[in-house]
């Protein structure tokens, strides 16, 4: 019998690329509306609250780390990139209980940020920060210095950063991929500081706040009982290989 064929060196990568191109696909049109749909909800009380504290608003105090960040107008860029951002991890949900899963802890962390803001209004201190900068109008206009702690920017952020190196973990995809999910996250932290958006303590807790929804969420996550690859491999099955040999999995 003629040995099998090495795999081409281009297997691996077609892999990983054929399976977060499957789970894209699956439920992209609820994917799509349900983040929308989302998201809007969660700005409404945003803003109601933003705009109608039930109680004194607390100042949040600065730290030499606050003194030491300068102000970068450009950082606005990566602030508002959070929206595209967040749409990662539900879009790369392979099954509707992994995807109803992430709907559910992602609504309870911003449920609990929402609280936070009933309970203990804060802002951060006035700071200067006159600038030209295309699209910062729009920051002022919009998003007032309220609601500061903690951020949920941040905590958004690091909580679709754990959810998105899960799944690239999972389809083995390669290193540079995940060191770019990694410096999203960070780039999306450090503009809430460098727009004087928030504080360094509004960062901080805000990151705590989506560690402590995250951690729990993946280990409770629903375990699929077939993956994108097994998928694959039992379509491919089914072909006769070129080389005479049995099928794949035959």
């Amino acid at each position: 019998m003629t040995p099998p064929r090495p795999a081409p060196a281009s297997a691996p990568a077609s892999r990983w690329t054929t399976d977060l191109g499957l789970r894209i696909r699956r439920f992209f049109l609820l994917k799509a509306v349900g983040t929308t749909v989302f998201t809007w909800l969660f700005f409404i009380g945003y803003f109601h609250l933003l705009r109608e504290p039930v109680r004194p608003v607390a100042v949040m105090p600065l730290t030499a780390l606050d003194a030491w960040i300068p102000f970068q107008p450009a950082a606005v860029v990566a602030y508002f990139s959070l929206w595209v951002y967040v749409g990662l991890a539900p879009g790369l949900q392979l099954t509707f209980r992994e995807l109803l899963s992430y709907g559910l802890w992602v609504g309870a962390l911003c449920l609990t940020g929402l609280g936070f803001f009933y309970l203990w209004p804060s802002q951060i201190p006035v700071m200067p920060r006159e600038t030209d900068f295309p699209g910062f109008e729009i920051l002022r206009g919009v998003d007032a210095a309220g609601n500061a702690c903690p951020s949920m920017h941040v905590a958004v952020a690091i909580f679709t950063a754990l959810w998105v190196d899960h799944v690239f973990r999972v389809v083995r995809a390669p290193a540079w991929l995940r060191a770019a999910n990694a410096a999203w996250f960070v780039a999306i932290a450090w503009s809430t500081l460098a727009v004087r958006q928030h504080v360094v303590l509004d960062a901080l807790a805000g990151a705590l706040l989506g560690i402590a929804f995250a951690v729990p969420s993946l280990l409770l996550r629903p375990r699929p009982t077939q993956g994108p690859t097994v998928a694959a491999d039992i379509m491919e099955s089914r072909r006769p290989r070129v080389d005479g040999g049995l099928p794949r999995g035959g």
